[in-house]
């Protein structure tokens, strides 16, 4: 079954999608949880639980982050003093890390989340970069020459083994080219879900988008800000002249232009902002809408990518330049 746009709204007015294969249904607007730097546990729990208190249902987290166990407190801490009736109104997705991206450790590595999040399932489990690396080393960045090319065969297969099992429901991946995509689909029993990644106006994805379309994947945007605040990050997006005048005209955020116009490209999207005022501001998209004028103003933005995916490249490969990571998607 392809995924489709939901017509109705949830009683929260976040919009789901029905995800392909596994009939899941996910909300369009979800919640990160990576901090760059990272901050306490302590402030990650906080902020989620005020996150679940303002209607998010949606909590994206990864090995890598170390926000699994906060985030697995809140939940237990959200149906205790009632915000929440069960685990199963959430959508909860998390990553597979690049040492544990191999056939034989996949299933661990997920066992070792669901334990960090204190849950018996995932909602959507992701391969988080294309590249492996040395087992049993859990760092960032990666050294150098710790770098493995991935077995995408074998490792996609234990996927679709932790879908059959139960322990996730769907599965995707995350910074894949549409190349890269194309080698998972020519082999997949099941068709990867979602693909997560870089997506903002001044880096629009246009071809993956169409390909991702084209293939029933769920195209889900990180940094639809500009991840401004971040070690990688930038506020050339919240500081786009253009963005601004039309958040003026429409008595809007420069914020919440990015998310509308997102939204209205049929992309997933996922904000991080531990800022009550901020994280309500980003659940108001829903209720209005962008002229046709402003799309078209904002679709010839001029385009470049922002992470550029440096911390992957290696002199001893598989990746010697971010040519062949993105496969000239740059």
């Amino acid at each position: 079954m392809d995924g489709c746009l939901e017509a109705s709204l949830s009683p929260l007015s976040i919009p789901e999608y029905v995800l392909g294969c596994s009939g899941r249904r996910m909300p369009l607007l979800g919640f990160g949880t990576a901090a760059s730097p990272p901050v306490g546990s302590q402030l990650t729990k906080t902020a989620i639980l005020q996150a679940i208190e303002l209607g998010y249902r949606h909590f994206d987290t990864a090995s890598l982050y170390g926000t699994e166990q906060p985030l697995g407190e809140a939940i237990l801490e959200a149906i205790a003093v009632g915000l929440i009736k069960s685990r199963d109104e959430l959508f909860i997705t998390s990553k597979l890390w690049c040492s544990d991206a191999h056939g034989e450790l996949v299933l661990p590595a997920l066992h070792r989340s669901l334990k960090n999040l204190r849950l018996e399932y995932l909602d959507l489990y992701l391969i988080h970069w294309p590249v492996s690396s040395k087992p049993g080393i859990y760092e960032f960045p990666i050294k150098r020459e710790d770098f493995l090319a991935m077995d995408f065969k074998a490792v996609w297969k234990a996927m679709e083994d932790c879908q059959r099992l139960g322990l996730t429901k769907s599965i995707g991946v995350s910074n894949f080219s549409c190349k890269k995509l194309g080698d998972i689909l020519a082999f997949a029993k099941i068709p990867p879900a979602v693909n997560q990644v870089e997506l903002n106006p001044l880096w629009q994805q246009k071809k993956l988008r169409e390909f991702c379309k084209a293939n029933g994947i769920l195209l889900t945007a990180y940094a639809p800000l500009g991840a401004q605040g971040t070690i990688w990050g930038s506020n050339r997006v919240l500081e786009c002249e253009l963005l601004k005048e039309i958040a003026k005209q429409k008595g809007k955020t420069v914020a919440q232009i990015c998310l509308r116009w997102a939204y209205e490209q049929g992309i997933g999207i996922l904000v991080k902002s531990f800022n009550k005022d901020r994280m309500k501001s980003n659940l108001e998209i829903f209720n209005w809408s962008l002229s046709q004028e402003d799309v078209k103003k904002i679709n010839d933005i001029p385009q470049s990518r922002l992470c550029s995916g440096q911390d992957y490249i290696s002199k001893y490969g598989p990746f010697n330049t971010t040519q062949e990571l993105w496969d000239g998607e740059i």
